[in-house]
């Protein structure tokens, strides 16, 4: 098996190329530099790093294999992936099971989970300088500190040529996995089914944010009182510029017009399952 191996050496988890190398010829594979030689790509990094590499083996049209080492690692969780290191590289390497799923673009910006504005990046700001400390539990902390200290944001969202949402909002997601947050999920999303699933809490009083970030640990924010759903392939928003958007923990800056597609069946990801 050529491996080409796509490793983010800053990740949370942190990575030793070199030794990620080894280990994946250790199991037979041969990783290799020339993308015209490669049988399957290779990602060893947080969710970021991932849609990267989801992005990549699209293009090249052959499978990927995750080997988490985020902080959160949001996608291997909801994809069910191993998360012991040793287990994660004999699966890259060796599995030949895969599963086709979609690939969100924030304008050009690719996701595998969620990509939101509001409350989500400001957690995920709040939550940066505490990862070192708390490690997954940064992510609660600063959606902590995010409630108790943000104000909701003026937008307006669009889906399938209709608008859905227009106000002030804490939060408007869309998601692929619709995991997030190391912990968060949002279970009516399914990354296998061609569609984006967009969901916005309204601006409602500060102590309704409590339930609804209990809601979203549970992976039960479709059925929170007031919650707009929809789902479609296609979004439009439109938000102060410039926005901060989380995408995959990676925070963005967007300007006031933001188009959220869809490309179904992108990837094939190589499975346990």
């Amino acid at each position: 098996m050529r491996i080409l191996l796509l490793a983010n050496p800053d990740s949370g988890g942190g990575t030793n190329t070199r030794s990620i190398g080894a280990a994946l010829t250790g199991h037979g594979a041969t990783v290799v530099d020339d993308e015209a030689a490669a049988e399957r790509v290779v990602v060893c990094g947080g969710d970021g790093t991932v849609g990267l590499g989801a992005e990549l083996a699209t293009r090249l049209e052959v499978p990927l294999g995750v080997i988490p080492a985020g902080t959160a690692n949001d996608f291997a969780r909801a994809l069910h992936l191993p998360k012991a290191l040793d287990a994660a590289v004999r699966l890259a390497a060796t599995g030949t099971r895969t599963r086709r799923l979609e690939l969100g673009r924030l304008d050009e910006q690719p996701f595998v989970n969620v990509a939101s504005i509001g409350l989500a990046p400001a957690a995920a700001r709040r939550a940066a300088p505490l990862k070192r400390v708390l490690g997954p539990l940064a992510y609660p902390a600063g959606a902590l500190i995010a409630g108790l200290l943000e104000q909701p944001i003026e937008c307006s969202v669009t889906a399938g040529g209709r608008e859905v949402f227009h106000g002030r909002a804490w939060q408007v997601i869309v998601a692929c996995t619709g995991a997030f947050g190391g912990g968060a999920e949002i279970d009516a999303a399914d990354p296998s089914d061609g569609r984006l699933d967009l969901l916005v809490v309204p601006d409602t009083r500060r102590l309704g944010l409590a339930r609804h970030a209990l809601a979203m640990r549970r992976g039960t924010l479709v059925e929170a009182p007031g919650v707009v759903h929809a789902r479609d392939d296609a979004l439009t928003l439109q938000v102060p510029s410039p926005t901060a958007f989380n995408v995959d923990g990676e925070v963005v800056k967007a300007s006031a017009t933001v188009q959220v597609g869809i490309d179904a069946r992108s990837f094939a990801l190589v499975t346990g399952r």
